[in-house]
């Protein structure tokens, strides 16, 4: 639509004055004439002034215009007008190209948006089952925790005479409930920590482009600083494993030091180490789970990094796509001005 200020009568007035100098009118001419005015604005008048002109052949000129002038502006009128229409059909033609060429681009876009999401899901569903698996080492650590409790009450119950030995196997369980319990805690710190970040980083893809390059640099440093504080843990934990595996090993020799004095108390202590070698099992299975559990993280990570640098290269080319549609238009207005001073 045109724009309020030049309405279509002054453009029509300004025509007229061109014709009776017997110069042939154009956007440029028209604004010279007027002294102002957009060149979109006057476009479109002139659009419209040639269409009724071209339907309103026959129509006598108007009084007081020179026959000669009405002849010479009519042939250069035709002229024009067959210059302006193979203009016209080349713009048109470029036009097409160019926006089939942006359609395909935005399809080509869509699907890969399509191919994002889909990424994003198998993302999700890999999260889930580490989160199930988190779940049931979980659900292992209280049945061993429980196990451990009545074990312990049942040992209290046989070895009455035994004071010292039962207060070191005591401090023995004690000290490895604390550690499964330290465990499970970091377990769930580090699910919960993730799933933080996983949050951080759905609403960094929302945010500017700027700020997201920035964010995901923030987000790659803490990611290796957990890593390495992860790693640190793990060497912890095993070496308090070591250190327990070190005093489960006196606690036997003490056993076997008391084998001689009670015969009744020797089957159970004998059960007793061999429950807590089961424990150290499960505690060996649980730390390669742990590693296993990281190495799926990271993984986890990896992916999550690459669907962000190809939404970021989408972001861009689709900014492109849409700057060349703007200057679209104000290339075609250039490309017919510069034909209609020709």
């Amino acid at each position: 639509m045109a724009r309020n200020g030049i309405q279509y009568s002054d453009v029509q007035q300004a025509i007229d004055t061109l014709l009776s100098r017997g110069d042939t009118p154009s956007v440029q001419r028209i604004r010279d004439v007027l002294g102002t005015g957009s060149f979109t604005t006057i476009s479109e008048h002139f659009r419209l002034w040639r269409t009724e002109r071209e339907q309103n052949r026959d129509v006598p000129p108007p009084k007081g215009v020179p026959e000669v002038v009405v002849n010479l502006a009519s042939e250069l009128w035709r002229e024009a007008q067959e210059v302006a229409n193979q203009a016209l059909v080349h713009y048109r033609e470029e036009a097409n190209r160019q926006v089939e060429e942006a359609q395909q681009a935005a399809a080509e876009a869509l699907q890969q948006a399509v191919h994002a999401e889909q990424r994003e899901s198998a993302l999700a569903e890999h999260l889930r089952h580490t989160e199930q698996r988190l779940e049931a080492l979980t659900r292992e650590l209280a049945t061993s925790q429980t196990s451990e409790q009545h074990l312990h009450q049942t040992a209290e119950d046989l070895r009455g005479e035994n004071q010292q030995l039962k207060l070191t196997l005591e401090a023995l369980r004690q000290q490895n409930a604390d550690n499964a319990q330290q465990y499970n805690e970091e377990l769930k710190a580090q699910q919960t920590g993730w799933e933080k970040r996983l949050a951080q980083e759905e609403q960094r893809n929302e945010a500017a482009e700027g700020r997201l390059m920035a964010m995901l640099d923030d987000a790659r440093q803490e990611r290796a600083q957990e890593e390495k504080a992860a790693q640190k843990r793990a060497q912890q934990k095993q070496q308090r494993i070591d250190t327990l595996s070190e005093e489960l090993k006196s606690s036997r020799q003490e056993v076997h030091r008391h084998q001689l004095e009670t015969g009744q108390a020797l089957q159970r202590i004998k059960e007793l180490e061999q429950h807590s070698e089961a424990l150290k099992q499960q505690q060996d299975v649980l730390t390669e789970q742990l590693e296993k559990a990281q190495i799926a993280q990271r993984q986890q990570a990896e992916q999550t990094r690459q669907a962000q640098d190809w939404q970021t290269q989408m972001v861009q080319h689709m900014a492109s796509l849409q700057q060349q549609l703007a200057e679209l238009p104000a290339s075609i207005s250039v490309r017919e001005q510069q034909s209609n001073k020709k």
